[in-house]
């Protein structure tokens, strides 16, 4: 069997308003192809929010409110377009890709039920995923420091070019998955579907122990929404 290593994979990222994934929405999104490691094609472009960006957000991303307006999509036809191509991947067993995807699949279902009526699951998408923090975390629990996209970049030796541009994101989270194939033979000889529901489990024990944490510190629990990968329900 060939491994999801050598195979299709679908980068996926937004770059957002903000940290909220229920009430935030995209500024600009990139969908990436990626073959047997080869970028083959890239989708990327702003999106108009429909609401101020704010000066937080567009510290981190580059981009401002003026320029979403003039630049981009329509929001609506964004999340079409990107729910689109996100079920028609799943549909073909493409594996989506990427880094932290419960954030981004979780805003792309909010969205699209808010805007279409229809989420992920009732447009025909079930997966697989691969998250490569999730997968990090299972695989290296015990190291400590940061578990950020730059982090997990340096640690594995991964270059990237233009960070929190979405393309470059992306490319670089996927970068992050080839080297952890590369690197651990359960993973790489896992097949993505069973890979996805593993995830399932290692994230919500991840969260269970990361709430346990803080419980510890004093510090208030998680939401609990953040228990489950990787679509989170708003309610």
């Amino acid at each position: 069997m060939d491994s999801w290593v050598t195979g299709e994979m679908l980068g996926f990222d937004f770059e957002t308003t903000g940290v909220d994934r229920f009430s935030d929405v995209p500024v600009s999104y990139a969908l990436v192809t990626v073959v047997a490691g080869d970028v083959v094609s890239t989708s990327s472009g702003l999106v108009d929010p429909g609401r101020d960006i704010p000066a937080g957000a567009s510290a981190v991303h580059g981009i401002s409110t003026e320029r979403a307006r003039a630049e981009g999509m329509p929001l609506q036809e964004a999340i079409e377009m990107v729910a689109d191509v996100v079920v028609s991947a799943s549909q073909r067993g493409v594996p989506i890709a990427g880094m932290k995807l419960d954030y981004d699949l979780t805003m792309l279902d909010t969205q699209a039920k808010l805007l279409t009526g229809s989420g992920l699951v009732a447009r025909g998408w079930s997966g697989p995923v691969l998250d490569a923090v999730v997968l990090d975390r299972h695989v290296d629990q015990y190291r400590k420091g940061s578990r950020t996209l730059a982090a997990l970049c340096a640690h594995y030796g991964v270059e990237i070019l233009n960070a929190h541009d979405a393309s470059a994101d992306a490319i670089a989270s996927i970068g992050v998955l080839l080297a952890l194939g590369a690197q651990y033979k359960e993973l790489r000889d896992a097949d993505p579907s069973a890979l996805h529901q593993s995830q399932i489990g290692w994230h919500r024990e991840w969260a269970e122990g990361y709430d346990k944490w803080r419980s510890g510190k004093g510090m208030t629990p998680i939401d609990p929404r953040d228990y489950f990968w990787p679509v989170a329900a708003e309610s």
